[in-house]
């Protein structure tokens, strides 16, 4: 029952880090300090994604790449915040669901190893027990050859 809901909480929240990561983006935007930071960030990404296109189709690469103009710099910075956001979020719940299973198969294995020596224990416990009873037999066969060879003794006596 509660695999289910689990992964409905994760799948809600993922759906609800999308409004936020949009939230984000406008407050980037909005914000001069943080909208200067996020200008180098948008120039450095613009350079590496249009080299590495460069390079996959087989075009010159130590041409000058010119640079986004401001707006289009803080909308792409956007866009790159609030991708991140949402592929943050996602990776948690991933990692937070991968330490939840890995917790419950531990947890299954303990139970595994406890069952195995429960029944390692009954196995010495019964071997034990066998050993005594062989013993015992052995002495009762003893005993009964010893009456036997007495009683016979006598009887031929008579």
């Amino acid at each position: 029952m509660s695999l289910p809901l689990m992964k409905l909480g994760t799948l809600a929240l993922r759906t609800l880090s999308k409004p936020i990561a949009s939230r984000l983006k406008k407050e980037a935007a909005i914000n001069p300090k943080f909208r200067t930071s996020i200008i180098g960030i948008a120039q450095a990404n613009h350079r590496l994604t249009t080299t590495l296109q460069r390079r996959i189709y087989g075009h010159a690469t130590d041409v000058e790449i010119r640079p986004l103009n401001e707006e289009r710099a803080v909308q792409v910075a956007g866009d790159l915040i609030g991708e991140l956001f949402v592929f943050t979020v996602a990776c948690g719940a991933l990692i937070f669901e991968v330490q939840r299973s890995a917790r419950s198969e531990a947890k299954r294995e303990e139970i595994r190893k406890r069952e195995i020596e429960i029944m390692r224990q009954r196995d010495e416990d019964i071997a034990k027990q066998m050993e005594f009873l062989m013993k015992k037999l052995e002495e009762l066969e003893k005993a009964t050859k010893g009456k036997t060879l007495t009683s016979s003794q006598t009887n031929n006596v008579k």
